[in-house]
């Protein structure tokens, strides 16, 4: 059973009670992430989100560290295109530390310009990491192709540039501009005392208010055919072929889930059985959807020998074709169905699991699917709806490809 609540001045709590464990998660979701940035300031999201562990008038960071340690728990953050999310997970009997930590963060940080500077150093040895990884660059290079001129297409991280010209006012007006309360969602996911746990978010959220109104506008993207080569000597080809998919929501939403499932999204797919376990031509290759508010994107990854990057760019499109034009089996979509059922309900064993579950649903759809409700919608899923998905998605006319590598594709272009 779900709790849902919203204080007056509109920081929504959602909560479930688990009495079987000893664990409580607690997540503090912020409906604001790369999408909400320009040129300018792009990866102001995600060093707000390392700033916030930098130190707060009550702590320093070392003391944050330790006062999370000292209790067996864990602390940590992410930062998405749509949303960041600061939490903890700690036993039940500790829930007040971890809470008391987590707003202190949230609501002291000193920004220190010290701490700022060195803070920026630690971001550039990730993005100069990330540089370094190009299975993971990539799908960056991808988003950013396809959704040219868009703030979605941006880099989470940001650059270079956009870090070092960031200033603690930049981040004190952003934070007012994004870090309001209605678009703040807190989530709690474990053993505790409903009544309690009100109370307490109650107290530490309630005064909260900004000075200024959320006034971003986020425009939606339009999905460019596009294909970008990035020239780097490696060792593997890393390619990335894409096509505009479902937004959140979205009535296929499930579909598509299943569709994946048996294209590229498993073991047993048909992109893993054809061109790892039959060809032996790319240790890793899988595809997966990605959904935003508005929009969504279906990718595919795989990473090869550069002289056979165009072999498996046919061997991706034949096995496409292939599904366009005969579809899936009834057995196919039987097994699809019960593996996705049980990699989710084998998810919700965990409280951490569960509470970003809960807090994202809420956060981004106004809405709360219980595990029942979740199960019945993969169970009502189709042959039609699956057929009707295939031509929503797989429109090879509208596919965009990036590709990192010593050598270009002849037939991408």
């Amino acid at each position: 059973m779900y709790i849902r609540h919203k204080l007056e001045n509109g920081v929504r709590i959602v909560a479930e009670e688990i009495k079987y464990v000893n664990s409580v998660s607690i997540g503090i979701w912020v409906k604001v992430g790369s999408r909400n940035e320009n040129n300018h300031n792009n990866g102001m999201s995600h060093f707000i989100e390392h700033m916030l562990f930098k130190g707060t008038k009550n702590r320093t960071a070392k003391e944050i560290a330790g006062s999370i340690d000292k209790i067996g728990g864990q602390l940590n953050a992410f930062t998405a295109k749509e949303c960041t999310c600061f939490y903890a997970k700690v036993l039940d009997s500790h829930f007040d530390i971890a809470l008391d930590i987590l707003t202190d963060m949230f609501f002291n940080s000193s920004f220190s310009e010290s701490e700022m500077e060195k803070e920026k150093g630690v971001v550039l040895e990730e993005i100069g990491m990330y540089e370094d990884s190009p299975e993971d660059l990539v799908h960056d290079i991808f988003t950013q192709s396809v959704w040219k001129g868009n703030s979605l297409g941006m880099p989470i991280l940001g650059t270079e540039k956009t870090l070092k010209a960031i200033r603690r006012q930049d981040i004190i007006d952003y934070m007012g501009a994004n870090y309001t309360p209605e678009n703040i969602v807190v989530s709690v996911v474990g053993n505790f005392n409903k009544e309690h746990v009100l109370k307490e978010i109650e107290k530490a959220f309630s005064n909260y208010k900004t000075s200024k109104k959320n006034e971003v506008v986020t425009a939606k993207p339009t999905f460019t055919p596009s294909y970008n080569h990035k020239e780097k000597n490696t060792e593997q080809a890393h390619l990335c072929i894409g096509f505009n998919g479902l937004e959140l929501g979205n009535e296929y939403t499930y579909s598509l889930l299943v569709l994946n499932n048996i294209f590229g999204g498993a073991m047993s797919s048909r992109l893993f059985q054809k061109i790892r376990e039959d060809k032996g031509l790319a240790y890793s290759v899988f595809s997966y959807p990605s959904s935003y508010t508005d929009c969504g994107i279906l990718s595919i990854y795989a990473g090869m020998k550069p002289n056979q990057l165009d072999y498996v760019i046919e061997l991706i499109i034949e096995e496409i074709k292939d599904i366009k034009e005969n579809g899936i089996s009834e057995n196919e979509l039987y097994d699809s169905k019960e593996q996705i059922k049980g990699s989710y309900i084998l998810g919700l064993e965990s409280t951490s699991g569960r509470m970003n579950s809960i807090g994202k649903s809420e956060l981004l759809l106004n809405k709360i699917y219980s595990p029942k409700e979740i199960i019945e919608l993969i169970d009502k899923v189709t042959m039609d709806d699956i057929n009707n998905v295939i031509d929503l998605v797989f429109n090879t006319d509208e596919m965009s490809a990036a590709v990192i590598g010593p050598k270009r594709s002849t037939i991408l272009g």
